[in-house]
This record gives C-alpha cells, structure tokens and sequence, in this order.
C-alpha cells in the first residue's frame, strides 16, 4: 500500500469512526438494560401460550429419576438423545412449553428461518436420517424436525410439557436434588441439567402507555393467528384492512416485515438501530448431493463453518455462504502489530460499506435507504441475511419511521408516538427480542438452592462462579447449558452439542465410577475466568464503539458482576477443545468428587 493509498484508507476509517461515534451516542440512554421489562405483573397477558388448548391439567407427580433437564429445546433434546445413547433412560425433561422446540416452539410467527444453513443448524441429521427441504430451514420445518428427534429418540414419555419449575433444592442428607413445578410435582434426582437457552425469556420495551393501548397487541414469540389469519409463511388475510405497527428492526424483524406487507392495508415500522442485512440466497436442497455425503459428513460441517466464521480460514469453505465471507479474517483479534490493526479494521470497514452500498442499491427513496443504513462495526450486532426485507420498503403501503435512536416516545389508546407524531395502529407487534443479560435465576424463573440452602442468586451475587460454564461450586451435581461462562457462537447449536456432550459425560462417568457427588473448586472457577478473561480484551475493546444492544448490555460501563458473566470469547471449537482435554486427562481436574459409601 502506498503512502497515498494509507492516508486516503485512514482519512475514511477516521471518518467511518465518528460516524459510529455519532450514531452510538444518539442512542445511550440513562436507563441502560432497564429499558426492557418481562412478561409478569400487568404484562403476563403477554406470556399466554397461544398454542395450546387452555385448561391442561394433570395429576401431580411424586418420584425419584436419575436426571431431571429444565428445557426441551436443542439443548435439552441433545442431553436426553445422549442420555439414552449412554443407556440412562430414568430421567424427566421439564419445560413451560406445549411440546419440543424450545426457541422453534415460542417463535412461529410469519417468515421465521434458521439463519444458519440447515445442514450445519439441525442437530443429528445423520442419526436421524432427515433432509432439510431448504438450506434455510423454515419456522415450521424445525418444529416438525424437533417432534421427529422426540420420536426418534423416544423422549416423549421422559416429558413434562406446560410444567414450569418452580424450586429446586440440595438435600444433602440424601445426596439428591428435589425439583418442584407449577403442577405441584415433586421430582428427586441425582442431577439436575439446567438448560435455560439463550433466547429463552421474552421482553417487551419498557414503553409508556403499552397497557393503554386498545388494539390487539403481542410479541412476536406468541404470534395470534387467531387474529391475524394465515400462518408462519404468510396468507394473514385477516390483515387486508388493518394498520399495523412493528416495534423493532432486529433479525425477528427482518424476517417478518416483508410477510406483513404483502398482507396489510398498511405497516409502520419503527426502528431505533438500522439492521445489518446482507444476502441470503435461500434455495431447495439439493437431494442427490444430500445423499451423497459420506458418514461423519455434519459434524466435519459444522466444524468447517465454526473455524470459517471465528476467522480461522480453513483449506476449504464448505458452506461458502455470506456468514462465512464476511467472517473470514477475525478482525475481533484486531491484529498483533499497528499495520494488521489497521488492515483488520479497514476490513470491517469494508464489509459494513457492501451492505450499506447494498441498501442504497434496492431501496428506492434516497431518505429512507440513509436511514436504515447501519453505522456500527460488524461484530456490534448479528448480522442479518435476507433477500425480502429491503425491498419491502419500496410497497408503497410500507412506512419506515425512524426514532433517531431515541426509541418511541410513548403509545396511546390507537397510536404510537414518536417525537410528537401520531402514527395509529390496528395491531402493535412487538419484535422486541429476549432477556440475554439478566441475572440467570431472572431468566429461568426459578432459584436453585444448593449447598446449606444458599441459593444461586445469594452465591452469584457478585457474578458468575463456573468451571467451563457447566459446574459451580456449592451446586454438587447441578450441570448448566448456557452462554455464562460457555461458548457461544454463530451457529448455537454447535455449542449446544459440545456441552451437551460434555454434560452426558459427566453424568455417565459419575454413576460408572461410583461418584455420589461432582463439583468444582473455586480456584478451579478462578483459573477458568481467568482465561475467559484471556479471550476478551479485543473484543472488549471493540465493543466500547459500538451502538447499544445485548452484545454490549446496552452500551453500559460494565463492574465485575458484569465481566464475570461473559461468553468464552474464542471459537466454539477452541472451547470444545477446552472441555474434550478435559475428559481425556482423566484425572477430574479442578472438581471435587464425594463417592458412593
């Protein structure tokens, strides 16, 4: 690079940064993550499951299995398959839903997908047989998928459905957990595998005047076909004479708003942060290709994928798809010396200006496409991949109202507001997403007590204590699938399946060997952290740039409860490795076991 070819690439990245400066600051607000509020006091009207038949009773159970989960979806679905691999069939799944599916249960509402190729995102596909009729599995395709791995494993009888937990304690004259729920069961186990999910709570934006407001109204996970007609691939007739308001322009938004406005009279929507939305390139497998893998083909796909996108650049892209060349070169690492820095972040740059320069290709008002072009690097927020959402808004019945980052003001009887302005709604749909940084007790819904009855809550009080996310100390036998102190990743449900693997070991290790009770050290949590720590400092860094959201818990200054609840930053595959060294030592390093007398 020349001299002159330096200083013209500096001048625009000076500028592309107070650009992001600029826009970041618009949308800091005082009230930081407390801008969200959940489904309970006068919101649990919200949290109506509208899939099933109001009025399910059962009669409440008394008794003792090996393994209770707390989740039937993906991560709970892959515990319970292992669990029967590894021959343990007494165990009891729990979950406040109608059925498996987890996150593909709550979310069916129109154009729902996968946003990770199909072939990487379902689980098991070889044990199962299955092939995904599209490289972007639609909403309705991953349910099925998800009740065929229920039959397929015959884990439907292991299943409490429409059960929320509600308690779960140590008892350590028995050695045993003691879980009880909503229907007044009272389950016994030697362990308790809590996997809560990362989208698994919903919350709606801390609004005035939600409550006031006359028309039909919901989050986009309890989606009301009833009133709306249709279903998850559009046809909401219902809709033809209806003006309907979308609160939210996040990856649920971009994949709904191009359905509602084929459907509806009319749709505002409102946006405080643009979405950053690439190309997809949905198609139809390819059947004879599919047959054709050779054994071991998905997990070597989904390792291929993982090692594409955390910037690895394997011999060979497998997926070859916008996650994976956009992801090619980690610019999270930011380089080792000043002129890597540069050329990473002039990368970043790059890829963000293709989807900018993208917007102002297909949306044809000049204002509008300025408006949705995102100003932020393109770690700040998951991208989005999606061939129907900007041409949407050249429908004429189609309304863009940008909030300038503020939000919207308030919501009256049949309107929202926005700086001043009245924009009257039939129905307000909120596509507002999920708790991802509230205390974890917050997002499950209940409180675990472990040892001496201390509870989660009391014991995390400064943040999280962990060995690899999984085990913490004071909760002999309470093994966690979720992103403290876990991975996390691209693709979830690669992590999903290391842990859960990692999980089933365990368990099947301790009742082989005679160990009544297994859990980690503190300065086994400690050593963990600290090479969490080890992986973050980019990142960090990164994430002090950009616009507000979940990846930065909403642009506020972080304490050390905050830092002790962080993902483990490097790939989902160097994480796997952590865990998979771990077992093959052998030596229980870091835990403290109690065996069987």
């Amino acid at each position: 690079m020349s001299n002159e070819d330096s200083a013209e690439t500096i001048a625009a990245l000076d500028a592309a940064k107070a650009k992001y400066a600029e826009e970041r600051a618009k949308r800091l607000r005082a009230d930081g993550a407390n801008q969200w509020q959940d489904f309970s006091g006068e919101y649990k009207d919200f949290d109506r499951d509208p899939y099933v038949e109001p009025g399910f009773t059962r009669d409440a159970l008394t008794e003792e299995v090996e393994v209770v989960i707390v989740g039937a979806g993906f991560g709970g679905m892959l515990a319970a398959a292992q669990l029967r691999q590894q021959g343990i069939t007494n165990f009891r799944i729990i979950d406040k839903a109608g059925d498996f599916g987890g996150t593909w249960y709550w979310n069916r509402y129109p154009g729902a997908m996968c946003d990770v190729e199909s072939y990487c995102y379902l689980p098991m596909l070889e044990e199962t047989g299955y092939i995904p009729t599209q490289k972007y599995a639609q909403a309705p395709e991953i349910f099925a998928y998800c009740q065929l791995f229920g039959r397929h494993f015959g884990i439907y009888d292991n299943a409490l459905f429409q059960t929320e937990v509600s308690g779960m304690e140590w008892h350590e004259d028995t050695q045993r957990w003691v879980t009880t729920t909503s229907r007044g069961d009272a389950i016994t186990s030697k362990f308790t595998v809590i996997v809560g999910g990362v989208l698994h709570k919903a919350k709606l934006p801390a609004i005035p005047g939600i409550k006031n407001f006359k028309g039909e109204g919901f989050h986009t996970s309890r989606w009301d076909y009833e009133y709306t007609g249709g279903n998850a691939y559009g046809g909401m007739t219902n809709l033809a004479d209806k003006r309907v308001g979308v609160i939210g322009t996040g990856a649920t938004a971009v994949q709904v708003v191009p359905k509602l406005a084929a459907d509806c009279k009319e749709l505002f929507v409102f946006q405080r942060t643009p979405a950053a939305v690439g190309v997809r390139n949905q198609g139809d497998t390819d059947v004879e290709w599919f047959k054709s893998l050779k054994p071991g083909w998905q997990i070597e796909r989904i390792r291929n994928f993982t090692e594409a996108v955390s910037g690895k650049q394997p011999e060979v892209n497998l997926v070859g798809d916008s996650w994976t060349e956009m992801y090619w070169t980690d610019t999270k690492q930011l380089g080792a010396t000043p002129e890597e820095q540069l050329a990473l972040e002039e990368l970043d740059f790059q890829n963000m200006e293709k989807i900018r320069h993208r917007i102002a290709d297909i949306i044809e008002d000049p204002e509008t496409a300025e408006r949705m072009k995102p100003w932020y690097g393109q770690y700040c927020k998951r991208l989005c991949f999606h061939d129907d959402y900007l041409p949407a808004f050249n429908r004429p019945n189609v309304h863009l109202v940008d909030t300038e980052g503020r939000g919207v003001d308030h919501i009256t009887e049949n309107a929202v507001v926005v700086d001043g302005v009245e924009y009257p709604v039939d129905l307000l749909i909120y596509a507002s997403g999920f708790e991802v940084t509230s205390d974890y007790h917050h997002r499950l819904g209940f409180d675990p007590k472990g040892r001496g009855g201390v509870s989660l809550s009391e014991a995390w009080g400064e943040g999280p204590y962990t060995l690899h996310g999984v085990m913490s100390d004071g909760f002999p036998n309470m093994l966690m699938i979720s992103t403290l102190q876990g991975g996390f990743g691209t693709n979830f449900v690669h992590y999903l399946t290391e842990t859960s693997k990692h999980v089933v070991y365990i368990i099947k290790m301790c009742l082989d060997e005679g160990i009544a009770q297994i859990e980690p050290t503190r300065d086994a949590e400690e050593g963990w952290f600290m090479e969490l720590l080890s992986h973050v400092m980019g990142m960090a860094n990164y994430n002090t740039t950009c616009t507000p959201g979940y990846m930065n818990r909403e642009g506020e200054a972080g304490d050390m409860k905050a830092a002790r609840g962080l993902s483990y930053m490097g790939s989902v595959g160097d994480y796997a490795k952590h865990l998979e060294n771990w077992r093959e030592e052998g030596k229980l390093t870091g835990v403290e076991v109690v065996r069987a007398k």
